[in-house]
């Protein structure tokens, strides 16, 4: 598809040099997560939004947190959501450059959260620039979040005041068990009420970093928490107390189990669910028996997958285990999930988005899944807005990596690919 004459126009308006200044700007802001020190990010964020004539809303997420919302205004007819987050995992050791210093060699930009993902949001910040002078039929909205990286307080955040905002715009008649519905979107919540609401948005392009190809699934994400509770004593009697690292570790086995029948059953673009046990806490010397054990597992999940029958599932294998038998009791949480989501291949956003892609200079590509997790299966869950991933830089190449880099092409690509989409996605006003 070639371009017309107003989308050359409003591709010529993108700034490269601008861009970068940006993304150096944001890499220069300094925070990790955790602990969750993003505000000096947002405040770099914000300012150059507000330097541009953007309307720039920010709102309290917990104290020193902030998501921050950036639109350009359009007619009336629902919008474009570009999504992205203001967290960055921990420098960690090995740099050779300033993590925090914004180093440009070679053409590319180096720093902690280059590819994840503040270059996203710095070409994301010069698409809404460069369509300023075009009157599109809807708004665009760039809603950068905290806490992405560790338990999505910002999304959740920003869902359920997404939800309330519908909520409160449904007539004096609509029934309160529908209000009541669509205000729930914590862990485990899997049956809202969206398809009840005004959508707001006719697409929303999560701008991770994905080597410029358009990603149309992403799994999930749970973590798991599993705490036995046995009985302390001597290690010279052990049979006087009741082992909890011994059932811990019956708990471990069965969910290594479980990863293996979930290979059985992989998905087309993401292949299987998996099971990943990643921590274990117990015990208080080799002289004592353990009274308590903690387990805590990762369970990555695929589109339609439910939270709470992932934990319903788990429960139920736990309670066939009979650790109470041993004298030890069993508690089981899930302290974060982070949905999936797949969008159809045929869909407009998905074709609209993969010929502008190509239109703006990416790289010929096929439709793609992702195993990684990302915000933007709530927003594909919660507000029934579909939603693919696509954003310079490379999870896998770069990000959370030492000396994390993102190439400049790369971020000028994105920004015309999110310019087009918005353009061809909404429309012009009348």
């Amino acid at each position: 598809m070639s371009l017309t004459p107003a989308e050359q126009k409003v591709l010529d308006r993108i700034d490269e040099e601008l861009l970068v200044q940006i993304t150096q700007d944001l890499l220069r802001a300094r925070g990790q997560n955790p602990p969750g020190d993003e505000a000096a990010t947002v405040a770099v964020l914000a300012a150059a939004a507000s330097d541009l004539g953007l309307d720039v809303r920010t709102s309290p997420v917990e104290p020193g947190r902030e998501n921050v919302s950036i639109t350009l205004a359009g007619g009336n007819d629902p919008g474009l959501l570009l999504l992205g987050h203001t967290d960055v995992v921990p420098v960690g050791d090995g740099w050779s450059v300033d993590p925090y210093g914004g180093l440009v060699r070679d053409g590319r930009i180096y720093g902690r959260g280059a590819s994840d993902m503040k270059g996203g949001l710095a070409a994301a910040l010069a698409a809404l620039a460069a369509l300023r002078e075009t009157p599109l039929a809807g708004p665009v909205e760039l809603a950068a979040l905290v806490d992405e990286e560790e338990t999505g307080k910002g999304i959740r955040a920003y869902v359920k005041a997404g939800l309330t905002a519908a909520v409160d715009n449904f007539g004096p008649d609509e029934p309160p068990t529908d209000r009541l519905e669509a205000e729930g979107t914590g862990p485990g919540h899997t049956s809202p009420a969206s398809h009840r609401i005004p959508r707001q948005y006719v697409g929303c392009i999560t701008a991770e970093p994905t080597d410029l190809q358009t990603i149309i699934a992403a799994r999930g994400d749970s973590y798991l928490q599993v705490s036995v509770h046995g009985r302390a004593s001597h290690a010279g009697n052990p049979d006087g107390g009741a082992n909890a690292i011994y059932g811990a570790a019956a708990v471990v086995t069965e969910i290594e189990r479980l990863h293996a029948e979930l290979a059985e059953s992989p998905h087309p673009l993401l292949g299987p669910a998996t099971w990943s046990v990643g921590q274990i806490n117990g015990g208080t010397g080799g002289s004592i028996v353990p009274a308590d054990c903690v387990v805590v597992a990762d369970r990555r999940l695929l589109p339609g997958e439910s939270p709470t029958e992932v934990l319903a599932d788990l429960q139920r294998r736990v309670a066939a285990l009979h650790l109470e038998d041993r004298g030890l009791t069993v508690e089981l949480a899930m302290p974060m999930e982070m949905p999936a989501f797949e969008t159809a291949e045929d869909h407009d956003l998905v074709r609209i988005t993969e010929a502008a892609r190509f239109d703006a200079g990416g790289p010929p590509m096929p439709l793609a899944g992702w195993t990684a997790a990302c915000d933007g299966g709530y927003v594909a869950r919660d507000l029934d807005v579909p939603v693919v991933v696509l954003g310079p830089g490379s999870v896998t190449d770069q990000a959370h990596r030492a000396d994390e880099s993102v190439a400049i092409a790369d971020l000028v690509t994105a920004a015309r690919a999110y310019a087009l989409i918005a353009l061809r996605l909404l429309g012009t006003a009348a």
